[in-house]
């Protein structure tokens, strides 16, 4: 039942991507009526319609992206490459179809209210009035390549789906008898003790023989293959190694300066702080000169001891993201404010207080309280820096220029790498033990680990020709091309090289087989005659608490035989040796509402899933879904 419950994910998983997304597997609205006359073999037909061999591979290239995405480099597409995989996809567009047909059979039409508060329940298109924010709206539709229409067609999809799926979903009712009875299971408690029979134990009653070193050896030959390597000299062009050949000159440094002027100077920073008295520009003239007034009689207190300014803010300001701070407003920058606020802003002298300053917010009383002004650092401070920024300019053109000509020039120059290194003034490194799977113990991102490389490296003609391999382009801006110096073929390690190895495993396989007859033996003879001798103290553990017990042995624990008590079993443990176990007692233990509430939920979801695949599977008979099975055994290229 506890494996149970982490299986049969699949078809939850898709139905749940196609509530969010219900496109998804679909190629676009039109996809919805697509009919026989699209291109390509038909693959199956739902509720009449075709599902075309085109969109099936359209499907498989989709899914192959979307694991692309999600693994890198280490998803291959021939995986998708199968008849099973392409079933597979096939399965879940045949299950939306089906489920599309069932929507559009009920007529489930989504009202306008409905499709509202959707939009309302989404908080990143409503606005901090509370109110569906056109602006926000326009921007989603942006992003996501929607018209308003389609977002609109596609929303009502996804809420059609939700009513008919969650109308199976919320109906699913787990029986109390089987949560009841799953939680007693879980919390039983077991008071064991445990006899183990180490298999170190029994090594010295082990005699390995010539024979059984060398019928090990055939028999696993591969465990001992050392695979083919190579030994290579190798250059790396990038924009790095041609950076210590670029020079710069002083009037290329003072140009640079004078352009970039701006990036060597620090513009003059202003602290201020408020006290806003709010008033809208569309109020009442009575109530605009209110504000005014309050304003006025802050500014006098202010005028009169400015000490006071924090706290008046605390007390009097509108504005509720600085008021709490008595009214700072940090570093204000330039075009960060409204014109009048900034102007004013950038008038005061250090300490000073302005005068009432109306904006479209209300009246503003301001204090300017730092000035750092502007600084321009001196030619002979940034000098390195500049000419470092200037030659990696000119390094990542000349790496630009240079790529072709040294792909070519590897390619001329069969035989050596001299030439390309002297040219670019590389240099020629060496790696050895490169098998076809690159250098085992190094990084996976160590450049000759590159899978582009590796293949480069072991083509025929670098192989056996001893040419050059191409100049290979492994990305981040780096070329490299490589010379076998040395070419090593499979082999196997020779027997004197391994049997030291070979006699320590095969004695430790003899040792756990003499541990496994002893224990056994012990067992059998306690289930004829029970007895505590020899056993360890006893130890008390439950499915959900199995600590003190070895963990491979807490299965066998759980499922032995508790009609009689001392009841008797064993298990074999790999790697520590054979363990006779005694359970002593059996207990209900503590009840964990939190665990019993936790496999509720996990209960509810499988019967819930069980139905729905159950409905889906209907829905399909209902629109008489069929599949072309021969379409699927000669799967296309997956890209």
């Amino acid at each position: 039942m506890f494996e149970y419950i982490r299986t049969h994910q699949r078809l939850m998983q898709f139905l749940l991507l196609l509530i969010i997304f219900p496109s998804f597997a679909l190629f676009g609205v039109e996809s919805y009526t697509r009919s026989k006359a699209a291109a390509g073999a038909d693959v199956a037909t739902v509720a009449g319609q075709a599902i075309t061999q085109q969109e099936l591979e359209v499907a498989v290239r989709n899914k192959a992206d979307s694991l692309r995405q999600a693994y890198g480099p280490q998803f291959d597409p021939k995986m998708l490459n199968t008849p099973e995989a392409r079933a597979s996809i096939l399965d879940e567009i045949v299950a939306q179809r089906a489920i599309t047909a069932e929507i559009q059979k009920e007529r489930i039409v989504i009202p306008d209210r409905v499709l509202v508060n959707d939009y309302m329940s989404n908080p990143a298109l409503v606005g901090a009035d509370g109110k569906l924010d056109k602006d926000k709206f326009e921007q989603l539709l942006a992003r996501s390549g929607y018209t308003k229409a389609g977002y609109e067609y596609e929303r009502r999809q996804t809420l059609a789906f939700q009513q008919l799926i969650g109308a199976v979903q919320n109906t699913a009712i787990v029986p109390k008898s089987v949560a009841q009875r799953i939680a007693l299971l879980s919390e039983q408690e077991r008071e064991v003790q445990l006899m183990i029979l180490k298999n170190a134990d029994f090594a010295s009653k082990v005699n390995i023989t010539d024979e059984m070193v060398k019928a090990y050896y055939e028999k696993n030959a591969a465990n001992f293959e050392v695979p083919e390597s190579v030994k290579a000299e190798y250059v790396t062009l990038n924009a790095e190694a041609l950076a210590a050949q670029v020079s710069v000159n002083d009037t290329e440094v003072s140009d640079f300066y004078k352009a970039n002027a701006k990036q060597f100077t620090t513009e003059e920073q202003r602290s201020a702080r408020h006290i806003l008295v709010a008033v809208s520009d569309k109020a009442a003239p009575a109530d605009k000169e209110k504000a005014r007034a309050k304003a006025q009689a802050l500014l006098e207190q202010i005028r009169k001891n400015p000490d006071v300014f924090a706290k008046l803010a605390k007390e009097n300001s509108d504005d509720p993201g600085s008021k709490e701070a008595g009214g700072d407003l940090g570093v204000v920058a330039k075009n960060a404010m409204v014109k009048p606020f900034e102007d004013a802003v950038f008038r005061l002298k250090k300490d000073e207080i302005s005068d009432l300053v109306q904006t479209q917010y209300g009246y503003h009383i301001i204090q300017l309280t730092s000035l750092s002004a502007g600084s321009v650092k001196p030619l002979a401070d940034v000098k390195d820096q500049i000419v470092a920024d200037i030659k990696k300019q000119k390094a990542a053109k000349a790496y630009g220029e240079a790529v072709e000509a040294f792909t070519d020039a590897v390619y001329q120059q069969p035989d050596s790498l001299k030439g390309v290194a002297d040219k670019w003034k590389l240099k020629i490194e060496t790696a050895e033990g490169i098998t076809r799977k690159g250098i085992p113990a190094a990084p996976a991102t160590l450049p000759l680990n590159n899978p582009k490389f590796l293949k480069a490296l072991f083509a025929d003609d670098v192989i056996k020709k001893n040419h050059n391999t191409e100049a290979v382009d492994i990305g981040g801006g780096n070329v490299i091309a490589a010379h076998v110096t040395e070419y090593k073929a499979a082999s196997r390690r020779p027997l004197d090289q391994v049997r030291q190895l070979i006699v320590t495993r095969l004695t430790e396989e003899e040792s756990a087989k003499l541990a496994a007859t002893e224990g056994k033996n012990r067992l059998a003879a306690l289930q004829k005659t029970p007895s505590a001798e020899g056993f360890a103290a006893p130890v008390t553990i439950s499915r959900t608490k199995p600590e003190g017990v070895p963990a491979m042995a807490v299965p066998q624990i759980m499922k032995a035989d508790i009609r009689q008590l001392p009841a008797m079993t064993g298990v074999e443990i790999p790697g520590m040796g054979y363990a006779v176990i005694r359970v002593n007692k059996v207990s209900d233990g503590t009840p964990d509402q939190a665990r019993r509430s936790q496999e509720q939920q996990q209960l509810a979801s499988i019967y819930a899933e069980q139905e729905l695949s159950a409905y889906v599977e209907a829905l399909k008979k209902k629109a008489k879904a069929t599949v072309n099975k021969a379409a699927l055994t000669t799967p296309q290229p997956a890209n």
